[in-house]
């Protein structure tokens, strides 16, 4: 009766033993999947949105119609390496860096 008794909580402490380790890979598992869906769905469409707005800052030519970060519209009178000036109103024009430039205005009227 002792042997059957043993082996039985051998056998039992085998299993015990052999849960955590399942367990632990089945963690690994569920962190990896949840990496992978939180960059399909965050990373990847953020780093295709960077990559259309720096494209189009640098094709911004003379005559585009543009809206900056700050809300201000107006029109490219010149375009330099890193800065625009931009018409406002009538005769007053604005220096300001690419960067803060973050849509083409012109085409979101004609869309609408």
């Amino acid at each position: 009766m002792n042997l059957i008794t043993f082996l039985l909580q051998a056998e039992g402490a085998a299993a015990a033993s052999a849960q955590p380790g399942n367990s632990s890979w089945s963690m690994w598992v569920m962190l990896v999947l949840i990496f992978v869906v939180m960059w399909f769905f965050m990373i990847r469409p953020q780093r295709k949105q960077q990559k259309e707005l720096q494209k189009f800052r640098e094709g911004l030519k003379k005559g585009d119609k543009i809206v900056t970060i700050g809300g201000i519209y107006g029109t490219v009178a010149e375009v330099k390496e890193k800065t625009l000036l931009i018409e406002v109103d009538g005769n007053v024009k604005l220096r300001v860096d690419k960067n803060s430039v973050v849509k083409d205005f012109s085409e979101a009227s004609q869309q609408q």
